[in-house]
């Protein structure tokens, strides 16, 4: 692990987790310069619970160099910054337990799409598997008959929650993607009406509906529906967390010249400060891709990957339109 990286940072600590060694950019990514993380109990200098700090150390001395992600909420003598997110390697180096920090939002700021796309897919990787533990978990409880209400509702929750955590990841798989799109001819209105189906539950919750106007007589797409349908499925979910319950999601499909069909998706909800019309479709860089922050870089980089193009109207306020353009 190397101390020297811009914006990383080490920690050593000692069996009774009290820090013993701190390099790197501490002041950047800890929120306090190297000299006073010393001496310091690990959960403090990492900002995370004492028991978080406990299991930190446990996966630190299996010397796996094993990834765990933290988040910061506060740090410092300075008030109280806004939360900043870690991705810690965590091994032993010599007698000691340590961890090389990453502060992920300052390594994402201003980067350019490559490295992006790179740890996006690790990310996705990384997290898949204990998610796909927990939700095994999750079902398995949910088949006990003998569970009380508040049990149940409380699974609920939880299964909607795994649900949500799916879909991220799938975001951050997509954007990280480099295989080449599985082109073939397709029924948009059927697309849209399978990634209504994966957000199904959600919209469910709220009594919402996503009414699909169509022209007559719409050619076939050339898309690959597998890699646009759960991205298309997030866009639908964020534009009706937007409604009030019982709302309709509207969706226009018409055919604008020969060779094209447009999907035209309205978020009435929505608005366009001018200061994100140059980032809107950038990687973290609009409140509108709500969630892990992918939802339209991933629709633009599906989009581009199949030929097509998608493109947004609005302004300062509320009301917006989305629309995708494929090739027939």
């Amino acid at each position: 692990m190397n101390a020297q990286l811009l914006q990383a940072a080490q920690l050593a600590w000692s069996p009774h987790l009290r820090v013993t060694r701190a390099e790197g950019d501490c002041a950047q990514v800890l929120r306090r310069d190297a000299k006073a993380l010393v001496g310091m109990p690990l959960h403090t200098a990492l900002g995370v619970p004492q028991e978080r700090a406990r299991e930190l150390d446990a996966r630190a001395r299996e010397d796996r160099r094993a990834v765990e992600f933290v988040t910061i909420s506060a740090g410092g003598p300075t008030g109280n910054p806004p939360a900043s997110h870690l991705r810690l390697v965590l091994g032993m180096d010599g007698e000691e337990a340590a961890a090389g920090v990453l502060d992920l939002g300052t390594v994402l700021e201003g980067a350019p799409p490559v490295q992006i796309s790179k740890l996006s897919s690790s990310l996705s990787h990384e997290i898949r598997n204990p998610l796909s533990s927990v939700k095994m978990a999750v079902q398995t409880l949910a088949r006990n008959t003998g569970l009380s209400d508040r049990d149940k509702r409380r699974l609920t929750i939880a299964n909607r929650e795994i649900r949500t955590m799916e879909r991220m990841l799938w975001l951050l798989s997509e954007y990280g993607r480099e295989s080449a799109a599985n082109l073939d001819a397709h029924a948009l209105r059927s697309v849209v009406q399978e990634a209504t189906a994966m957000v199904a539950p959600e919209l469910a919750e709220r009594r919402i509906e996503v009414d699909v106007k169509e022209e007559a007589d719409l050619p076939r797409v050339r898309v690959d529906p597998n890699r646009l349908r759960p991205v298309l499925a997030q866009v639908l979910l964020n534009v009706a967390m937007g409604l009030p319950e019982e709302g309709r999601v509207q969706v226009t499909l018409r055919q604008p010249d020969p060779g094209h069909v447009s999907l035209i998706l309205d978020d009435p909800a929505a608005a366009l400060p001018p200061e994100e019309r140059g980032s809107l479709f950038d990687p973290f860089g609009s409140r509108l891709a709500r969630g892990a922050g992918l939802s339209l870089a991933a629709l633009r980089r599906v989009m581009t990957g199949v030929g097509g193009d998608v493109a947004a109207q609005g302004s300062a306020e509320p009301g917006m339109v989305f629309t995708l353009t494929f090739a027939a």
